[in-house]
């Protein structure tokens, strides 16, 4: 495929993404109130063991209508993600041969499971973060949390964890279509750890270490299951080809 087809693929599969991100988000809106419900808990319980007022806060007039947008948005993202993962699959897919092709069933089988634990992830250790952040207010002061502030440190962490729960998954499937072999894989180990470390410290509050391992430990192991993966079928791939080699005597 030459340039222009390739920009032309890409923006067709974003089209679908973004529609199905739409359709789902106005689903979605329905389920605001819930969710924001939900949001709450975490600064409700940071009143009660803490001993003081903490409470959500709209500074504008239009601040609750916004809120509500940037959930119905996030749900859909979330809701929505079997779609766009297939579509992130699918522009790498002309490139492949029909067996390769067949690979995309494994991803989205593993993908989207890893996707929704991360975001499940992200959202189990957010009274955690909460509580250790609020720890800090005396009983005298009063926590005034602005609710967009809230809602965008909530998001960033679950929406990026879960993304990075699915980034294993890349590394296999690239392994499998022979772009990176096993050895580069486990030989970049140091700088896969490092990256993993950089991320959770940018996702969570740097004065809340025990997060930031809460959730470096999960993505840790991932990444050495998918340098196992990797490695039992680079071994696979390599006694076939020796086998190949002996019959036609290379």
């Amino acid at each position: 495929m030459s340039l222009g087809q390739h920009l032309i693929e890409l923006r067709n599969r974003l089209f679908k993404a973004v529609i199905a991100v739409a359709a789902c988000a106005i689903g979605g809106w329905f389920l605001t109130p819930f969710v924001l419900d939900a949001l709450r808990q975490p600064v409700t319980q940071l009143a009660e063991v803490g001993g003081h007022t903490a409470e959500l806060n709209f500074p504008m007039i239009t601040g609750a209508f916004d809120l509500r947008l940037q959930i119905a948005i996030t749900i859909g993202i979330v809701i929505s993600s079997p779609v766009w993962l297939y579509q992130v699959w699918a522009f790498i897919v002309p490139a492949l041969v029909r067996r390769e092709k067949q690979y995309v069933f494994g991803f989205l089988g593993t993908a989207i499971p890893l996707f929704f634990a991360g975001c499940w992830f992200g959202w189990y250790v957010l009274p955690h973060i909460v509580g250790i952040l609020g720890s800090f207010v005396s009983q005298q002061d009063t926590s005034i949390v602005d609710a967009k502030a809230y809602y965008d440190f909530v998001i960033k962490l679950i929406v990026a964890v879960g993304i990075a729960f699915v980034l294993p998954v890349f590394l296999v499937l690239l392994n499998f279509v022979g772009v990176l072999s096993a050895s580069s894989i486990i030989k970049s180990w140091r700088v896969a750890i490092l990256c993993i470390l950089v991320f959770c410290a940018i996702v969570t509050p740097s004065a809340d270490v025990i997060s930031m391992f809460l959730l470096a430990i999960p993505m840790t192991v991932l990444y050495i299951a998918a340098c196992f993966v990797t490695w039992i079928h680079d071994r696979r791939v390599a006694k076939k080809q020796a086998k190949l080699d002996e019959e036609y005597g290379l």
